[in-house]
């Protein structure tokens, strides 16, 4: 088993016809992903890799099916086709822009609490079950089938330590980019929660950083819910508070969200926390 996508997965693309959506899309077939169909608002009727363009994502659900999208239009358009895809009945929707306007991604997560449907992003790598489906941006080949379920703000950090766990024999049941924020759909709690009640993941690496507060709500979490051992990283230690790093959530405001807090919250609850990226395989194997 895995989390959120799986072989059977049947995706449809936004932005298909884009640079980088059609790169996305030839990658994503080639690893194995049942992509179905394409969308972009003048181009219906087209083929990208033999895959059919339409002009709504209605008509393409329609035509082919779909369990999730992937959107790779742009920040200022992102929540409209969002919102397009919640209203076609998809059950989770993979958005890779960043820079959408706040107000707009919030009428995205009400509409889809209402839907009951799951909102990857925005400013996400997206989520891989290694072997099976990569809805996604992310470098196959750094990944590898398993049992350890991954989640993380930030897509380079998440492949990063993806690498080490597969080149020290640990494989992934599925990671999951969270994206980079100020505002989620898909939040640290709601991935533990999956990855709890996933049979084959074994254990689960927490990956973290500055601002906000959910790391902490991730900690009271696991407190109360969570058996599999965790291992966590939190990054940006020295950031200097009212300084952004990186990402738009990572930042520290009025003495919330630094490290250290986070750090104290996910130790208190039994997490292991440790220094950096390489340490991780050898404490989680310590562990299993």
């Amino acid at each position: 088993m895995c989390i959120l996508v799986d072989r059977d997965t049947r995706v449809i693309v936004q932005g298909i016809t884009g640079t980088v959506g059609s790169f996305q899309t030839k990658v994503m077939l080639d690893y194995g992903t049942k992509v179905v169909a394409g969308v972009t608002p003048g181009k219906g009727g087209q083929e990208v890799h033999g895959v059919p363009v339409y002009d709504l994502v209605e008509d393409a659900v329609e035509e082919n099916g779909g369990d999730a999208v992937i959107s790779f239009v742009p920040g200022p358009f992102a929540a409209d086709a969002a919102l397009e895809d919640i209203e076609a009945g998809l059950g989770l929707v993979v958005i890779t822009a960043e820079g959408v306007p706040l107000q707009d991604i919030m009428r995205v997560m009400n509409l889809a609490a209402e839907r009951d449907v799951s909102i990857i992003g925005p400013d996400t790598a997206g989520v891989i079950s290694p072997g099976r489906c990569k809805l996604g941006v992310h470098p196959h080949r750094l990944f590898m089938e398993g049992g350890i379920g991954v989640i993380s703000k930030s897509g380079a950090l998440s492949y990063e330590v993806s690498k080490a766990l597969t080149e020290s024999g640990l494989g992934q049941s599925t990671v999951v980019g969270i994206g980079g924020g100020p505002m989620w759909g898909l939040a640290q709690v709601d991935a533990l929660e999956m990855f709890e009640g996933d049979i084959e993941t074994e254990g689960i690496v927490l990956l973290g950083e500055i601002g906000g507060t959910m790391e902490e709500e991730a900690a009271e979490y696991i407190r109360e819910h969570v058996s599999k051992p965790v291992v966590a990283l939190i990054v940006g230690r020295h950031a200097p508070e009212g300084e952004r790093m990186g990402h738009a959530g990572a930042i520290i405001q009025h003495g919330r969200g630094l490290a250290d807090g986070k750090i104290r919250a996910l130790r208190g609850t039994g997490v292991h926390v440790v220094k950096g990226p390489r340490e991780i395989p050898t404490v989680m194997k310590s562990l299993l």
